[in-house]
Parts: C-alpha cells; structure tokens; sequence
C-alpha cells in the first residue's frame, strides 16, 4: 500500500510548492498569495522503486472557530487523521510565528510521525535557518528549498526509514476477489453495502486491513466468496452493520489501491460530477478492474435516462472497457447482474495469458495494421509475453519500438482485449526494444 504523506502549514508557506515537487507536476495552485489552496489536492509520488500519496492542504488554522478558515482547517484535520507522516513546513525567511507554535501544540498531539521542514531555505545557512524552529519541540528542523528541489531527496529518505518496508502485493486472498464500494456521498453507496451484506442473513465480520481505518468484510452470495473493501465508514454493531454514509478521499483512494474490482456507484437522480470523473480516473490510472453501478435509476423517467447514458459516454468516455448497470440498492434489482460482472471483471483481471496465443495476436495485428514508420524505420514486433496481472501487462519485444505512438499504442490493447475477452479490467501494454544494426534499413 502506498503511504499517505500529509503536509500542513499555515498559510504561504509553501506547501502547494512542495506538493509539485514531491509529485513531479503543476496541478497544485502556486502564487505568492496566502489561501490560495481551499481543498485538499492529492497526487502521487515515486522514489525509487515505492510510490507514495501525497495531501496538499489549505492553511491550517488549528484554533479557527468558524467561516472559511474553520472549513480549511476541518479538511485538514480530517487529512492529519488519515496521515501516515505529516510534513509540518514553516517559513525559514519568515521565522517562527505564533500561527506556527499554534499549529505545532496541535501536531503534538497527533499519533503519528510528525516531520518539521523548514522551507525557503535556498542561500541561507541551514544551521541558522532551522535554529529558531527547535523551540517547537518537534525535533531537528530539515531546511529544504521546495522550488529549487534543494534537500527534498534527503527529506523522503528519512520519511521512508521511519515507515515500514513495503510488503509483497498479495494478488487474492481466501475470501475471493477483494471489492471496493466507491463514490461520492449520498448515491447510495451504503444501501448496496447493506444489500450485499443483508440479503443472505450472513453474519459478517470486522477484518482489519492494513490501511489505517479500511475495513474488509468477507460476505458469501450464490455460493461465490468476496471481501468488501467499504469506504462509507461501515461500523459493526452487534450482527448489525451501519453505514455511515462519510466520504474521505485519501479513504476511497486507499480502498482502490487495495482492490481487485472496484465498483463506481453513480446516483441517477444527479448529475456525472467532476468529482465522479477524477475517482474513475484514479481507477484507470491505478489499473483495477471496474464495474460502473448507476443506482436509483428505478426512481427516474425515461428522458433522465437516456440524457444520463449520453452524459456517461461523453464524460466518461474513457471507462469503455467496464460494463454498466443499471440498479436500485434499495430494492435490490439488478445486483445479480452487477455481481456477475465482477467475477467477469476479476477474471479478467487475473487471467493468464498464453505466450504463444499472445505472439500470434500480435503477429496478426500487424499483419492487419503495421506501425507507422518513424524517421523511415518501421518499428519491428517479434514477440510478447505476459508480464503482470491485475491489470494485465503485456510486454511486446522487437527494436525501436520507443518509436511506437500512442494510438498504435491503444490498436494494440483493444486487439489483445478482444481476442482474449478481457471484460472490466485495463490492460498495460510495455514494449522492450532490443539494439538493430541494420535500423537504417526496413
């Protein structure tokens, strides 16, 4: 599981900085203005061979009673909780400010690993830099310079010797494919939970999962073995399970990273959100198999209907390998059908691919279409191999194949998906070139 790193700070600090740097893009606002970021924004990071999550949050105003700044600090409290570090930046041109010593009486209450950087610490001696900041209490100050990259690399590395190291990733488990509920609030995520849950009068057990506050309830139906992964804040109460519908997305983002299927709950009666496209993209981009359920839909007339399925494959037209249902958790119709497709979709996912049946796909979709050439060499396929699984990785070996665009690239993955049936799951298509002395030559 990826860890969560947190960073907290009070306003202009440079977070949002250190956020683009640690995730290697610009999709954190940056400008010399305090609060500019309102909401928490998350990315993912890599060093070296481990990927982590990151949290950029706003301002942080631990003693804030009401307007704005309460609901900055209240996302960012609700971040702090879900942390497994927490980077609390302090401005070393500013100095210590009593908004800092407010923020670090808070931190030291927190349970969990709190490390104190100091930014802006481009030309200035790190020991006079970071002095003043010992009086915190939160151990030696780390002066970095987050837009000069200056002391971030040595920063992760003492983030990464207080974490755990990374465990095997454990494909399956004996309670089948592991299962992720997820969405925004209030379309009905809970009522499929009950419904799963409920149906069959099984009595369902708490089983701790290794993300902090994931819980994983195996549940049996037709005979068939699954391990729920809620993100609705499921709590046991007896024999008695009540969801409580709170959304978290660094939660939902977990949950994703855990599963093996994930199903995209949509509710009928609103409108495809933005919100509903970035949770399908994180889907995409971490590789699990979805299912896409649009729930209440017994609740809307045939206009809604068809204007819902035309948004669906305008603005979420990149989930064209996951099928979708139409559902009502409340009444339990069509969750046969949905179930069905996650055991396609698992299937899928897992599936082995034979390497002489995976060779003689590629042999025949050149045949059919060759790569355009580049620089007048036409990139050479040999061969290709199954490299990985949930999503499954096809590696295709040949020489200059670093040549091959991204639209071959996608004729490639609808060819191979198709002739092995890969229903609800992406798949990764990685090329290997080998050296060709005669590269001049076709």
């Amino acid at each position: 599981m990826k860890p969560t790193i947190v960073l907290v700070g009070r306003p202009n600090v440079g977070k949002s900085t250190l956020f683009n740097r640690l995730t290697r893009s610009r999709d954190a606002l940056v400008a010399d203005q305090p609060g500019l970021t309102r909401d928490r924004h998350y990315g993912i990071g890599r060093m070296g061979d481990r990927d982590y999550l990151v949290v950029d949050t706003a301002g942080f105003d631990p003693v804030a009673k009401d307007g704005i700044m309460h609901e900055m600090a209240r996302q960012a409290e609700q971040a702090i909780a879900e942390a497994d570090v927490l980077l609390f930046l302090v401005d070393g041109r500013a100095g210590l400010t009593p908004h800092d010593e407010q923020i670090a009486t808070r931190l030291r209450r927190a349970d969990r690993p709190v490390f104190l950087v100091v930014n802006k610490g481009e030309g200035m001696n790190r020991a006079m830099a970071g002095a003043e900041f010992h009086a915190l209490g939160l151990g030696d100050p780390l002066v970095i310079s987050a837009a000069h990259g200056d002391g971030v690399r040595p920063l992760l590395d003492e983030i990464f010797d207080t974490l755990p190291p990374e465990g095997p990733e454990d494909e399956a488990t004996d309670h089948g494919p592991r299962v992720a509920i997820v969405g925004r609030p209030n379309v009905g995520k809970s009522t499929l939970i009950n419904t799963l849950l409920g149906e069959e009068r099984l009595i369902a057990f708490d089983m701790p999962g290794t993300t902090r506050d994931a819980i994983t309830v195996p549940f049996e139906r037709n005979g068939k073995q699954y391990a729920l992964i809620d993100t609705a804040g499921l709590r046991r109460r007896g024999k008695v399970f009540e969801a409580v519908e709170k959304f978290s997305v660094i939660k939902t983002l977990k949950a994703v990273e855990e599963a093996n299927v994930v199903v995209l709950v949509l509710d009928a009666s609103q409108d495809i959100s933005d919100q509903d496209a970035h949770i399908a993209g994180f889907v995409l981009d971490a590789g699990r198999a979805l299912v896409v359920a649009i729930n209440k839909w017994d609740t809307v007339d045939e206009y809604r209907r068809e204007r819902l399925k035309d948004a669906l494959a305008h603005k979420l037209h990149f989930l064209g390998f996951a099928r979708t249902h139409y559902i009502s958790a409340l009444k339990s119709q069509g969750i046969g059908g949905l179930l069905r497709s996650v055991d396609g979709a698992y299937a899928a996912a897992m599936a082995k691919l034979s390497t002489p049946r995976l060779t003689r796909t590629l042999q025949e979709a050149v045949t059919k279409q060759a790569p355009p050439r580049s620089g007048g060499f036409r990139p050479k396929m040999r061969y290709a191999h199954q490299g990985g699984s949930n999503p499954p990785v096809i590696v295709i070996h040949g020489t200059g194949l670093d040549k091959v665009p991204d639209s071959y690239t996608r004729y490639l993955s609808r060819t191979f998906m198709d002739a092995f049936r890969l229903q609800g799951t992406p798949l990764r298509i990685q090329f290997r070139s080998t050296s060709n002395p005669f590269a001049d030559k076709d």
